[in-house]
């Protein structure tokens, strides 16, 4: 059944391509105009799961020694960052016995700190897109080749990604382990977590805080001076982070995000978005109960629009209702964490980023 748009579920929405898999499609055609065939366009790959989509040339050109190829990524319907980049492969023999050499060319990111799955000096093109490359160049008898990959704009595109935080410099990734961008499935983000959850162990940092968003971001550094390496910007996916988490563990992990987030990760929901899970205002309203609130308080919290209001309700009251979401918010995500060693804790801010729920209080 293919993907619907997730504000109209009757629309059903495009898949798209990976960079790693127009990054194939590039030099399989740069491929075979450097060996004397000339550049097949439209241009066909296999991926992983045998799928053969065909890809058009934005652009080709070669010369006594080389051939370069473009293929403009289209993401389908997915929000994706890297939607309408050029992504470019230049192909050159390579020296004989040095096999396939690949290389970063203007716009791809060098991978700078341990933990990811590539060694530190290495082009950002991931392990799966490689072999893809491989699978091409070895299908053509061609054993030693050099390889270069180049996304013109693709610095000024890095830094909306997370490659500055992980160590990846100079530009973007290039990525893909299916070939295939399903819209809105979030993949990307998820994959953003694990690898940040990677380059923080391989640093050895031992507490590391996922954040719902850039304000309970700043506010857990400021609360704990933790290094940048150590912020893991979860987003809405907090059970993807404890799910990496617990087969990749830390010594200690803070979850950190505004009151309403945490009010719904502490209603045993894992993810935060508000299209996936709501505040239940009536839940908070037999918060306070517990907490010893008044039938009138207790009745104009389950009558509130948002989670922030029945908050202010209970801080007017002097009743600790952050604390106890915290507490709350704590249990779910140690049950799906379930690896009791890890020191856990939950922190919840306002919109300011004022701490108003703590799990330890």
């Amino acid at each position: 059944m293919p993907p619907t748009d997730p504000t109209d579920p009757d629309k059903p929405l495009r898949t798209g391509w990976t960079t790693g898999a127009c990054a194939t499609a590039a030099a399989r055609s740069a491929l075979g105009a450097l060996l004397g065939h000339g550049f097949d366009d439209p241009v066909e790959i296999t991926l992983p799961r045998g799928e053969t989509p065909s890809f058009a040339l934005a652009f080709s050109e070669a010369g006594p020694d080389w051939a370069r190829a473009g293929v403009i990524k289209d993401a389908g319907d997915d929000p994706d960052v890297t939607h309408g980049a050029t992504i470019v492969a230049t192909l050159r023999r390579g020296e004989p016995g040095r096999g396939l050499l690949f290389r970063a060319g203007e716009g791809v990111g060098t991978v700078t700190k341990p933990g990811l799955p590539l060694a530190v000096g290495e082009p950002a093109i991931n392990p799966v897109p490689r072999r893809l490359m491989g699978l091409v160049a070895a299908a053509a008898g061609i054993a030693d080749l050099e390889i270069e990959i180049s996304v013109p704009d693709g610095e000024r595109i890095a830094t909306r990604t997370w490659n500055p935080r992980l160590g990846i410099l100079g530009g973007i990734s290039i990525l893909g382990t299916t070939g295939i961008v399903v819209p809105y499935s979030c993949s990307a983000w998820i994959h953003s977590i694990q690898r940040g959850i990677d380059v923080a162990r391989a640093a050895g940092i031992n507490h590391i805080a996922g954040c719902v968003g850039n304000t309970s971001e700043k506010a857990v550094v400021r609360h704990y001076g933790l290094a940048p390496e150590a912020i893991i910007d979860m987003g809405d996916f907090a059970g993807g982070m404890l799910t990496y988490l617990r087969r990749h563990p830390v010594a200690r992990v803070t979850i950190a995000g505004g009151f309403a987030k945490i009010t719904k990760l502490a209603a045993g929901h894992l993810d935060l978005h508000s299209k996936r899970s709501q505040v239940d205002p009536a839940r908070l309203a037999a918060d306070l109960a517990r907490l010893g609130a008044g039938p009138a308080l207790i009745a104009r919290a389950a009558a509130a629009n948002t989670a922030l209001e029945v908050l202010e309700l209970a801080q007017e009251s002097g009743l600790p209702l952050g604390n106890a979401i915290a507490r709350e918010a704590e249990a779910v995500a140690r049950a799906t964490l379930d690896r009791p060693e890890i020191d856990l804790d939950v922190l919840a801010f306002d919109r300011q980023g004022g701490l108003v729920g703590n799990s330890r209080a």
